[in-house]
């Protein structure tokens, strides 16, 4: 019985590479498709830019 090769580090990698690029091909299908939403960690991020601002604003006037 012959035992199997190991697989060279270029096969693995190409293999990384082509799982990589189908979940960028399929993230970017979902978006065109209007399936984007934006990360709750960029929504808390702008509320609290403008309720600083906001804070600033009655605070220095």
């Amino acid at each position: 019985m012959i035992p199997p090769e190991p697989p060279t580090p270029g096969a693995q990698r190409q293999g990384w590479l082509e799982r990589r690029r189908d979940k960028v091909r399929a993230e970017i299908e979902r978006n065109r498709r209007g399936e984007y939403t934006v990360p709750t960690w960029v929504l808390a991020l702008a509320l609290a830019l403008i309720v600083g601002a906001w804070a600033a604003l009655v605070i220095f006037a």
